[in-house]
């Protein structure tokens, strides 16, 4: 008996070759009917026997296109009708989008191979793509994912690409972006101020690589922005690139062509191995091999560097001249860091490069294809088991986290640093790309552009905006001159708590030790290193580090000597001890405003705990980016197992830091070496920490801990507190989807709000 369903299917499944799936598949079964894109997701009516329905209904779900994801689907009855045959219908629009955006995905095997087969019409075509990579979220303007309604739309098919794009049985079946060079956009090559240097076929490629392999900087328009490239093993470059870009030391990505010369860099673990290679294609922090090639100014003072592998069809291309034309026993390998200056977005537009990158690059290598959204490279590291965001975009937004239940509608801006702002829409948390530090302008500008790009593309309308605490966070301050929704503030802490929680989805009270530099608490203090208990709607601080005076505030940061000081001081008064970092400072200075109290906030910060720990174990006295004097502690400790703790006894509420310093400090005057220095400030913290969530544990009841906040970027740490936990019987969770740093807390802040408005509730209870 025939029969005929309408089938809705809801996720990611416009843009990556589900439409041509579902033809084929029904073709193969005899199937009528057809299929279409909604602002819902994919609208199949199928008709044929019951059996082959119920075939086709988990063929759909099995058989699907490496890219898609069905996130729900629905199957309705509906009365049979004359249908023949099987047919894709034109797309329809709705005021409700529910359908999920696909992330840009790296080059598949087959485009690949077309790339480099030189009796393809697409050899070496840049811009090469099927229904199975390519660019999508970066071109989208509003869904459904069509060719109108994105950045392609200004290039019309020719003869052989329509044919392509109509024809069932080609993998480029309504392939959106779908192009060659006789129609599709093209590449050239400028130098700042000039005009085009090259236009001629590949003309523009070899260019680059004779400047590249000449020590020169090229800026090269990508997939979600520019790149800044340099031969990153020419120290000179480099030191060039550095000096231009205003980037002193913190760490450049590289890129390099294939996992054999990854190998030859880095060791390579097989999950890190399988980051690498995904079609995401992450930057991934790898543990460097000794005597590698690259500049040392790539990464000063790093024992890793951070790895990508060509995701573009461009790169590819770049990289396939660069091993023709490398001198014998060169490597290659190419800076491939953000095209900006420090702490502004990426850049993305032609007339953007030529104005902002002139003083920068020494060449621009431009595209007449528009990039409709900024998104920086994601970045990855691989703790043995746990994998750690630092930074969650390109390949990963816009896929939403998916939250327990259902709510209304919000809009979560995040807080001031590495700052990205989060929309809800039922049970589907919409986190953006990395946007940056708002206290630029330019990335001010930024975030609120993606807050009207993603609320248009999603077509959310949020019923109230959630913020942080702190008064002076540019994102509290737009939050608050948005007079036409309510506000709902967040303290910073527990929206870190929140965001594991949302990950876990996880209902019940936990143990939260949440660990990081900076956020406003209740009380109008700096807090850092906090352990609470709490769930999304309630949150009590139940442990917290000794505060200490922060000198000068910001200025402490940038400068950890000062904190160093302020620690030593509040440790042994002013009987100081005599450490090498207080020599030619200006000591009677900071002791004179801790004394008065001027421009010392306190804090219980975590962080600058770990910047005191470096700078009196000998390390550094001024950073010159962000967590570094810390992270040069932790790596310090190297592979070598981590010497017994010092006698340090947890309290509650208030744990000591008195002791830790004491002991540090009287190892260092004996000259014990750094390394040891680090590895028993690490492993004290492992066994406080453990022994404090004990503590708690027994009078609360409370057996799971969750971890949060950006100390958690530590290796040595993380594995150190989840181990001890572990062992002491204690659930833990960890961020697996979003980072653990401030780019990850507008996800908490959201969940946050929306549970208190499905609750009707109109702040946390803090207890």
């Amino acid at each position: 008996m025939v029969k005929r369903q309408r089938i809705e299917i809801n996720g990611i499944v416009q843009g990556v070759g589900f439409r041509p799936f579902v033809f084929n598949l029904a073709r193969k079964l005899k199937i009528s009917g057809f299929v279409r894109n909604t602002s819902q997701g994919v609208y199949i009516e199928a008709q044929a026997s019951e059996d082959t329905l119920q075939f086709f209904i988990r063929a759909l779900q099995k058989e699907k296109p490496p890219l898609a994801e069905i996130i729900s689907l629905r199957q309705t009855e509906i009365s049979p009708n004359g249908d023949r045959d099987f047919r894709i219908v034109s797309s329809t629009d709705s005021s409700l989008a529910e359908t999920l955006i696909a992330p840009d995905m790296a080059i598949c095997d087959d485009c690949l191979r077309e790339l480099r087969d030189p009796s393809d019409r697409r050899y070496r075509y840049p811009f090469i793509n099927c229904t199975n990579c390519g660019p999508r979220f970066t071109i989208i303007r509003k869904i459904p994912y069509d060719r109108p309604n994105t950045s392609m739309a200004a290039f019309t098919m020719c003869a052989q690409c329509r044919s392509e794009y109509e024809n069932p049985v080609d993998r480029r079946f309504h392939a959106q972006p779908n192009a060659c060079p006789q129609c599709g956009p093209h590449v050239w090559l400028e130098a700042p101020g000039r005009k085009k240097i090259s236009a001629a076929k590949n003309e523009a490629f070899q260019e680059t690589i004779r400047a590249l392999l000449h020590g020169r900087i090229v800026a090269i328009k990508g997939l979600g922005g520019f790149h800044l490239a340099a031969d990153a093993t020419n120290e000179q470059a480099v030191q060039r690139l550095r000096l231009r870009k205003n980037r002193e030391e913190k760490p450049l990505a590289i890129m390099v062509p294939d996992v054999e010369s990854v190998r030859h860099l880095c060791i390579l673990s097989h999950k890190e191995q399988s980051l690498l290679t995904s079609a995401q294609r992450p930057i991934i922090l790898l543990r460097q091999k000794k005597g590698n090639p690259i500049a040392r100014a790539v990464a000063p003072g790093n024992r890793r560097l951070g790895i990508m592998l060509p995701y573009t069809p461009l790169h590819y291309i770049l990289f396939d001249l660069l091993q023709e034309h490398l001198p014998e026993n060169g490597f290659p390998a190419l800076v491939m860091t953000s095209a900006n200056r420090s702490e502004e977005p990426i850049v993305i537009s032609n007339e953007e490069a030529r104005s902002r990158l002139a003083d920068i690059a020494d060449f621009l290598l431009l595209h007449n294809r528009d990039i409709l959204v900024r998104t920086d490279d994601s970045v990855i590291a691989q703790f043995k088991d746990q994998t750690v965001f630092f930074r969650r975009s390109r390949g990963y937004v816009p896929r939403p986290v998916f939250l327990a239940n259902s709510g209304p509608s919000v809009l979560a801006v995040g807080g001031q640093l590495k700052n990205t702002v989060c929309l809800t829409k039922g049970n589907r948390a919409f986190l953006s790309q990395h946007i940056g530090d708002l206290e630029n302008v330019r990335a001010y500008d930024f975030f609120e552009k993606t807050i009207e790009h993603l609320q248009n593309i999603l077509r959310i309308h949020p019923r109230a905006v959630i913020c942080d605490l702190h008064p002076q966070y540019f994102s509290t301050q737009w939050a608050k001159a948005q007079n036409h929704l309510p506000i709902i503030q967040v303290q910073h802490h527990h929206a870190h708590l929140a965001a594991v929680l949302a990950e876990w989805q996880w209902d019940d009270p936990v143990i939260g030790l949440i660990l990081d530099g900076t956020g406003y608490g209740y009380d109008g203090t700096v807090w850092g290193g906090e352990v609470l208990i709490g769930d999304f709607t309630e949150v009590r601080r139940v442990a917290y580090f000794e505060p200490m005076p922060l000198p000068g505030g910001e200025a402490a940061i940038k400068q950890p000597w000062r904190t160093g000081l302020a620690y030593l001081y509040r440790t042994f008064g002013k009987d100081l001890p005599a450490l090498p970092f207080l020599q030619a400072k200006p000591v009677q200075t900071i002791l004179t405003m801790i004394d008065n109290k001027l421009n010392c906030p306190l804090t219980s910060s975590c962080g600058r705990l770990f910047d005191a720990a470096a700078v009196i174990s000998g390390g550094r006295e001024t950073i010159h980016y962000e967590a570094q004097a810390a992270i040069e502690l932790m790596q310090a400790v190297g592979d070598q197992s981590l010497p017994p703790p010092y006698e340090v006894r947890a309290a509650v509420p208030q744990i000591p830091l008195k002791p830790i310093i004491r002991a540090l400090t009287e190892e260092a005057l004996k000259g014990i070496s750094f390394d040891r220095l680090a590895g028993r400030f690490h492993q004290t913290l492992i066994h406080l920490f453990a022994e404090t969530v004990q503590h708690i544990s027994e009078i609360s009841g409370i057996k799971t801990v969750a971890l949060s906040g950006g100390v958690f970027q530590n290796e040595i740490l993380l594995l150190g507190v989840l181990q001890a936990l572990q062992r002491r019987g204690f659930r833990v969770l960890t961020h697996r989807r979003v980072p653990p740093n401030d780019g990850g807390i507008s996800l908490g802040q959201a969940a946050i709000g929306q549970r208190l408005l499905k609750q009707g509730q109109a702040e946390v209870h803090f207890a």
